[in-house]
């Protein structure tokens, strides 16, 4: 599954490399989501490759691939946040340029807070896991790895090792193991609150454009359409790869013993949360693929309709104002007849 995220990612990555510009708005944060999904997936079958291995410093290098892998969770959450903003923001704008003209300002004023909100993606999960990072180390918290398979298992507990570590250390160590678990779930809770509150947003301005679909252009419709899309499809890939780590981690805080039940989990957490990259590309894939098919049947449509229903479709996709439209409308009505 982390070999087919990286595939994915670097689907994504390539297209936004060699088809657009990975530094324009609308690319920016596409590029920054599937560029964190490929950290993770690289992350991830780093450590599947070490298992079964015996090296001297395994422990060392699974516990610093565990805290490596954790700033990639939350960066990838807010990255997830920023790509769905950008999406509403996006349809809000279509909304507003089938009435009238977005002003500069606007456009500049939200692509100044797409770039600040990146640069916050980038530096708040590092910032967050550096007291993981440098006092695990100096803790030697990596003692807690002495299993094999605890390299593949995201965020385990303190094993019985820590019992044979200085009082001082077990100390730290579990108390970096609660606050790891206390940054990833908050840092869940709240994407997932604030994906929720852009998605009711997004059904709102959703519901405006259906009202107003009538004097909106065929493309203006489709680009609507793939939009309103991508907005539902990110939030239900979000909650499919990162859910069931977040019920395990719960689970294992209740009933810190084993069971078929945590066993399971285990496994689909295994699926799922290696699998984002792979998601990520499959809507983007597939919501492109609709975008060119609608484009196709839209133009097919038209080219297939009477001359006066063309010459509707021509004010209308034109934006023109009710007056011109007015004008254009009887003289071309006029010319045909």
């Amino acid at each position: 599954m982390a070999t087919l995220s990286i595939i994915g990612s670097s689907s994504l990555i390539t297209y936004a490399v060699f088809k657009n510009r990975p530094n324009s708005s609308e690319i920016r944060p596409l590029f920054c989501l599937s560029l964190s999904d490929l950290l993770l997936g690289i992350c991830g079958l780093t450590e599947a490759l070490l298992y079964g291995i015996s090296m001297a410093s395994k422990d060392i290098i699974c516990y610093n691939l565990q805290v490596l892998g954790q700033v990639f969770y939350v960066s990838s959450f807010l990255y997830t946040i920023n790509y769905i903003w950008y999406l509403c923001t996006e349809l809000r704008m279509e909304h507003s340029q089938s009435g009238q003209n977005t002003s500069p300002l606007v456009v500049d004023y939200t692509c100044r807070v797409g770039q600040i909100t990146l640069i916050l993606s980038s530096l708040i999960p590092l910032l967050l896991m550096t007291p993981v990072f440098c006092l695990g180390n100096v803790s030697e918290c990596f003692h807690n790895f002495f299993q094999s398979n605890r390299c593949i298992l995201m965020l385990s507990p303190p094993s019985v090792m820590a019992e044979l570590l200085p009082s001082a250390n077990t100390s730290v160590c579990s108390t970096l193991y609660f606050y790891s678990i206390t940054i990833f779930l908050a840092s869940f809770l709240l994407s997932l609150l604030t994906i929720m509150v852009l998605l009711i947003q997004a059904q709102a301005v959703c519901k405006k454009f259906v009202k107003s679909s009538d004097f909106l252009g065929t493309e203006q419709q489709v680009v609507t359409y793939i939009g309103e899309q991508r907005v539902r499809f990110y939030p239900v890939a979000f909650l499919c790869c990162w859910g069931p780590a977040v019920v395990l981690i719960i689970i294992k805080l209740t009933k810190p013993q084993d069971t078929k039940l945590h066993m399971a989990l285990y496994v689909l957490q295994a699926l799922t949360v290696a699998s984002q990259g792979l998601l990520h590309c499959a809507v983007h894939g597939w919501t492109q693929h609709k975008f060119h098919q609608l484009k196709k049947e839209a133009q097919r449509d038209v080219d297939t309709q009477t001359p006066l229903l063309c010459s509707q479709k021509r004010v209308y996709g034109r934006g023109l104002d009710p007056l011109e439209s007015t004008v254009t409308f009887a003289t071309s009505s006029s010319t045909i007849l």
